[in-house]
């Protein structure tokens, strides 16, 4: 599977549901934007059980300003509707391979328990 992209009207049909989501906040006249893109393409079509997805930083300014992005591309990663990885920059793909088994490898249940446990 290719990338979706994301728009405000979709986000949250996305961002909510079980697993893992991708996203990646960029612009057309963004360079390290358009050298990031084969990457995250290439991840999209080695993991069909992930959703790629996305967002175009000038077309979707809101979201883009509710996640507090401030330099593009900027990575953002969710599982189980939950943000586990917030980051500037462009990867390489062996980095990003990496990046993609750590969230697989996450215990979500564990990752729930330090939520609530910060809360209190």
């Amino acid at each position: 599977m290719s990338h979706i992209n994301l728009t405000a009207d979709t986000f949250n049909d996305y961002a909510e549901r079980e697993g893992i989501v991708m996203l990646d906040f960029w612009a057309e006249w963004c360079g390290p934007c358009k050298m990031f893109g084969p990457v995250f393409e290439a991840a999209a079509a080695k993991h069909p059980d992930i959703v790629f997805a996305k967002i175009d930083t000038e077309a979707e300014r809101e979201l883009a300003g509710h996640f507090q992005i401030r330099s593009i591309p900027t990575l953002m990663a969710l599982k189980d509707g939950i943000v586990v990885f917030h980051q500037a920059g462009a990867m390489m793909a062996g980095q990003f391979d990496q990046l993609i088994q750590a969230i697989r490898d996450l215990d979500m249940d564990k990752v729930r328990a330090e939520m609530a446990a910060q809360q209190d």
